[in-house]
């Protein structure tokens, strides 16, 4: 099986030793993205909604240097710092699915790189 890196300067680099998204076997899987600005490289300011916006975009950006876009996306799993914040992270992520949205956890850690609040992975297929 042949497995390819995705790439892409629309969303952020790497914050460790990992690609921003693999594919094999006609399965992309993106790398958990943090609401960092790519032009900037910090994290975004504002309200969770803001934040959890700009992972989404994170997350297209590298969807699309892969040839796919959000209606691919079979799983996503989403990682936040404060459950609290589930209602309002949940009506943000809600925009990008508006019909037919893909399986999904989300859970409550302690803590995400760079302190961020939020962190989205997603599985997508061809």
């Amino acid at each position: 099986m042949e497995r390819r890196a995705i790439s892409t300067k629309e969303a952020p680099p790497a914050v460790g030793p990992y690609s921003q998204g693999i594919e094999a076997g006609g399965i992309v899987f993106v790398s958990g993205q943090i609401p960092l600005d790519p032009s900037t490289g910090r994290l975004v300011d504002g309200e969770i909604s803001v934040q959890t916006n700009r992972v989404m975009e994170n997350l297209c950006a590298v969807l699309r240097a892969a040839g796919l876009d959000l209606p691919n996306i079979a799983k996503a799993t989403i990682f936040l710092t404060d459950l609290g914040d589930f209602a309002a992270v949940n009506a943000a992520y809600a925009k990008y699915f508006p019909k037919d949205p893909p399986a999904r956890a989300c859970v409550e850690v302690s803590r995400l790189p760079l302190d961020a609040r939020v962190e989205i992975e997603c599985v997508a297929v061809r």
